[in-house]
């Protein structure tokens, strides 16, 4: 479940459930513009068409060992990825691990620090007054930072930004320059996420969709949401899908390396369904405006995907809901556990759908001979929960309950409060990793910010699950650590003052500076914590099908992260990007490939991935060195300096280190096997420094 709502409400009524179907074909007159869109995309491999859906917080790992994970409940969809190409379940997250920066480090190749959010699903960022405002992790490509509050304004850098201050290389151009138009189906920031910024963004601030906004419920955003967000088609340089429509708009992309000139878009529901012949759900079900970000259960987006590949459009990018929590015709007001009744029958309505996609798009001659699959999951998730009743239940035959259920809810600036001396005004993002912002943005050697950490690093409570009273913190990141571990932007008005990783069964806030109310709590209206550092949220998997392809089954024997996916994608295209990744083509999958390439891949993870080796080595490093009080602070001045060291070192290898692993991206060079060796040796040499300087 996503901890902030994109600010986008559900449409309960725009998805009739019980209306007649439209037909799934469009009119002869669509049909001859989607005939027409789809025949200039020119891609490599024989690949023809590309179908990319990462799901919310979907587990291919056991959450309770007796009861049947997600994906073991979709048969359909585990058994099309180990029976035609390879599922990976050694795939992991960048940090911090939210929808946002988890969706957006897939589609782009590059952790947070070169896309711009590595901080989500919102973040905090300094005024010029010193003091924070909110800001919103889901915004268009091209809008600027997203802050929904009156400070609105204050910051006008663009939401995506690269390391450089410019806008981000957008995911779809290398597809349409290729001549094909690319569907977007509720994906992060590549459609419309909100009728704030958005809206005036793409259409103007004095368009006929700004005044709908305008004058949409204040409450649900309706209709403007259901018309314009969450679902887009980014069409090829005068492609009939846009030109023949009076609703396109300009694609406009203004740091796109290379230029992106005279490309159009069709924005919203409203725009694009006209365009494919109508949108039904998997079940039958019309869909008349878009259900909203939380209401995108497999039904729907596979409807919109099937319905985008047989009209024009044979790249399409999907996001699909969480299926721990109630998507319609279910109604339960919070999530369910592992094995809970509802959460069994919800998961197999996800079973059907993908049933019925995979045999559709069979029928349409859609397959691995033609199209490359990938499917991920955005991150995986830390179960909070009493053990469940009865014991031994299974949920497929007997159904799971659990009381008490739900995230330990702690106010940090209570505990700060009553446990310590420490007085420091801040304001956090609320999470089980929250971020800190201490007003004023003091230096990191104030005393204001090394006395909050040594606060935050300290105080403890008593777990409602254990009746232990436990330090809440696990780990802490300031400033020099966050950068190594790809958190820092090029906007440093976005830089916490530092991170705090607590045990992932708390959700810190910042509330009353005392615990006179009690500063624990269960919150029931969430029991899955994600965000933190910790392995059952940090692993995930990635399934991919298609030619080229090896039928590996599943396999944890490769580790990998969210970055490799977009340069896998582009290998297996036979496409480039213009920028340089942070993952590599995952070589061990596609074809047979040196020993060396993948011994240098394997150590290039480890010290470049956000939760790889070096970066979990560091930050025990870090935490003890910010829990320090030596005189003079000098051991934390040397613990930053010796971080910020490793920091440049690991930089250096790992630029010369893609250069050989990525084919993918400019400045690829030749395979040299000596070199290869000489920076394997530095890769781990520098990993076994920095575990030694960690034990």
């Amino acid at each position: 479940m996503k901890r902030l709502i994109r600010l986008v409400v559900v449409a309960v009524l725009s998805v009739g459930w019980q209306a007649a179907a439209v037909p799934a074909h469009a009119s002869s007159a669509a049909t001859s513009v989607s005939n027409a869109a789809s025949s200039s995309c020119q891609l490599g491999n024989g690949v023809q068409h590309v179908i990319n859906i990462v799901f919310d917080n979907t587990h291919f790992s056991r959450d309770n060992p007796n009861v049947p994970s997600d994906l073991e409940q979709m048969p359909a969809l585990l058994n099309f990825l180990k029976d035609n190409g390879t599922l990976l379940t050694d795939q992991h997250t960048p940090i911090i691990a939210h929808t946002a920066t988890d969706i957006l480090t897939s589609l782009t190749g590059v952790y947070g620090d070169q896309m711009g959010v590595p901080i989500s699903n919102s973040f905090r960022y300094y005024l010029p007054t010193k003091k924070t405002s909110l800001g919103v992790s889901f915004a268009y490509w091209t809008a600027p930072l997203f802050d929904p509050t009156s400070a609105a304004g204050t910051d006008t850098t663009f939401n995506m930004l690269t390391a450089q201050g410019k806008n981000a290389p957008a995911p779809w151009v290398p597809f349409t320059r290729a001549g094909c138009n690319v569907g977007g189906v509720s994906t992060a920031n590549i459609e419309l996420e909100n009728i704030g910024i958005d809206i005036p963004t793409v259409f103007g601030a004095g368009s006929a969709e700004a005044a709908e906004a305008a004058a949409s419920d204040p409450s649900t955003g309706q209709p403007a949401t259901g018309d314009f967000v969450g679902i887009a088609i980014h069409c090829a340089h005068g492609n009939v899908m846009c030109a023949s429509s009076s609703h396109a708009r300009p694609d406009m992309l203004p740091d796109e390396p290379g230029g992106y000139a005279g490309y159009q878009a069709l924005f919203g529901h409203k725009y694009v369904a006209p365009a494919i012949g109508g949108v039904t759900a998997m079940n039958g079900s019309a869909i008349t405006a878009f259900p909203g970000f939380d209401q995108m259960p497999a039904n729907n987006t596979l409807g919109y995907v099937a319905q985008m590949q047989e009209h024009g459009v044979p790249v399409t990018y999907g996001y699909i809901s969480d299926a721990h929590a109630a998507h319609l015709p279910f109604t339960d007001a919070n999530p369910w556990g592992p094995g809970e009744a509802n959460y069994v029958k919800q998961l197999k309505t996800y079973d059907q759908a993908f049933a019925a996609f995979f045999a559709r798009l069979a029928k349409d001659g859609i397959n691995r001979s033609n199209s490359v699959f990938v499917f991920t999951s955005d991150e995986g998730d830390h179960l909070i929960a009493s053990p469940p009743t009865p014991a031994g239940c299974d949920g497929v035959n007997v159904p799971c309950t659990y009381n008490p259920i739900g995230e330990v809810s702690a106010n940090l600036k209570g505990l700060v409060g009553s446990q310590t001396t420490a007085t420091t005004n801040f304001t956090v993002h609320s999470d089980s990793a929250p971020t800190v912002y201490i007003n004023g943005n003091p230096d990191q050697t104030s005393s204001d910010a090394r006395g909050l950490e040594r606060a935050a690093g300290t105080i403890t409570a008593t777990n409602p699950y254990t009746n232990v009273n436990e330090r809440v913190d696990n780990f802490l990141a300031d400033q020099a650590e966050m950068k190594l571990m790809h958190m820092q932007t090029a906007d440093p008005k976005r830089n916490p003052t530092f991170t705090m990783f607590a045990k992932p069964d708390y959700f810190l806030f910042a509330g009353a500076p005392s615990c006179s109310s009690p500063c624990i709590s269960i919150n029931p209206a969430f029991n899955w914590n994600h965000g933190d550092i910790a392995p059952e949220i940090n692993t995930t998997w990635l399934g991919i099908v298609g030619p080229d392809v090896r039928n590996l089954g599943a396999t944890g024997g490769v580790w990998t992260d969210h970055s490799d996916i977009r340069p896998t994608l582009m290998a297996l295209t036979g496409l480039r990007d213009d920028y340089a990744h942070q993952g590599r083509p995952i070589s061990e999958v596609l074809a047979e490939s040196s020993q060396g390439s993948n011994q240098l891949a394997a150590v290039y993870k480890q010290i470049n991935a956000p939760v790889g080796q070096l970066s979990l080595d560091s930050i025990r490093f870090a935490t003890r060195a910010m829990l320090s009080n030596s005189a003079g602070d000098q051991t934390y001045a040397s613990a930053d300096a010796t971080i910020a060291d490793w920091n440049a070192r690991r930089d250096s290898l790992a630029a010369q280190m893609i250069t050989l692993l990525d084919s993918t991206a400019p400045g690829s060079g030749q395979h040299n096997e000596s070199e290869k060796a000489s920076l394997i040796a530095q890769g781990r040499q520098l990993l076994a420094e920095v575990h030694a300087a960690a034990s």
